[in-house]
């Protein structure tokens, strides 16, 4: 069940060639808390581009390029979706209603540079560090995944669809379970902290999201989850380097 539940998370998380069996995907959503062992999976496939000893420059755009291949953008998708129902006003209805509209705004073009300008930074700046370094981005990918668990736990939908499937079966045990399976993604970095920080970032940032989607849009969705993924992944990445680098 739980290797099943991981082969479906896998599968919604990433690119990764692991099928996509409706069996899977029920194993999945019925334990949304699976999302978190997908972080260090990902977070070592992203670590790649780092460890060649490329030009910073090449390096700072494969990191960008490995986030697309091996993430894919279905997350990135939901951030723009997201973006144009931020700057929509009006009510919830009208959130949402900008959210589900297929035109591009200024919102998503504004949040798809911010992203990919700060994935490139962040490519750029960990290019030829230390292996212990590149512990804070499987740090920041799990914390990404424990924020869209957050995000989960704490919120309720706004309608039926993926984030109902996803969020009617987190339980109390679920953001525990979250934080637990992720305390070795904090320890990564030790004796530095910059994988704690990175961690922390993330679920703070589901905490942040969770909230403003309550308010905005009378409960979380899909787009509320991918939103909080990409977010989540760039301000922990920030955070632990900016850590890193102040240490």
């Amino acid at each position: 069940m739980v290797l099943s539940a991981f082969r479906g998370a896998l599968g919604f998380l990433t690119t990764l060639p692991v099928g996509h069996s409706k069996a899977a995907w029920e194993a999945f959503a019925t334990c949304p808390v699976v999302m978190v062992p997908v972080g260090y999976v990902l977070g070592a496939l992203l670590s790649l581009p780092l460890v060649f000893g490329l030009p910073d420059a090449i390096v700072g755009f494969t990191f960008v390029l490995g986030v697309g291949l091996f993430a894919g953008i279905n997350n990135l998708d939901g951030l723009l979706d997201v973006a144009d129902g931020v700057a929509t006003h009006g009510n919830p209805e009208a959130a949402r209603a900008a959210m589900k509209d297929s035109a591009i705004g200024v919102g998503a073009v504004l949040a798809l540079g911010v992203v990919l300008l700060g994935l490139f930074a962040v490519g750029f700046t960990l290019s030829g560090s230390a292996p212990r370094v590149l512990g804070t981005v499987v740090a920041a990918e799990v914390g990404a995944k424990l924020g869209m668990v957050t995000v989960l736990a704490r919120g309720t939908a706004s309608h039926e669809g993926l984030g109902s499937a996803l969020s009617s079966n987190a339980t109390i045990w679920t953001l525990p379970l979250g934080v637990l399976l992720a305390l070795p993604a904090a320890l990564l970095t030790l004796p530095h902290p910059a994988g704690a920080v990175a961690v922390t970032v993330g679920v703070t940032t589901g905490v942040v999201v969770e909230r403003w989607a309550r308010d905005r849009l009378g409960g979380i969705n899909g787009d509320v989850l991918g939103a909080t993924n990409e977010i989540a992944r760039l301000a922990a990445l920030l955070a632990g380097v900016i850590a890193w680098t102040l240490w």
